[in-house]
């Protein structure tokens, strides 16, 4: 085997070994995970559905957060509180929160901005915030 390739080799093998844990370390904390699934055209505006998984490791009686949504050209539309309600451990519930006057072809992104309510035994307040894992499958920017 040649030194260049004896080189590239073991480079591979040392960067697969620093990735491996810090993943292996991400997979396993704690966290819930929110999904922006999709939006449909509703009465009068756009409905949102989100997909919400529980990975905190407890039963969460009241999970509700504020939401930012922005139009198509960066600007606030509005700011709402969506109430996500009793989340049980290791389970995913699907979500839908229909908003009226805001046509989804003019919804450019959705923040989170905070949780406002986050409670369960065993559950710390700020939970629901701090462990928060956020993705979207819509075309609309998602996340805190």
């Amino acid at each position: 085997m040649t030194s260049t390739l004896k080189r590239a080799l073991f480079g591979i093998l040392a960067a697969t070994l620093a990735w491996g844990p810090a993943t292996a370390q991400e997979a396993d904390a704690p966290a819930l995970s929110l999904e922006l699934n999709a939006l449909q055209p509703s009465e009068g505006g756009c409905r949102l559905t989100f997909v919400v998984e529980n990975g905190l490791g407890a039963d969460v009686s009241r999970a509700a957060f504020e939401l930012v949504l922005f139009n198509a050209e960066g600007l606030v539309d509005r700011m709402t509180v969506v109430d996500f309600q009793d989340l049980p451990a290791d389970k995913t519930k699907v979500r839908q929160f229909d908003f009226k006057g805001t046509p989804c072809d003019q919804l450019g992104r959705v923040l989170i901005n905070d949780a406002t309510d986050c409670a369960g035994d065993g559950i710390e307040p700020d939970a629901c915030i701090r462990n928060l894992k956020t993705a979207t499958k819509s075309s609309v920017e998602f996340g805190s």
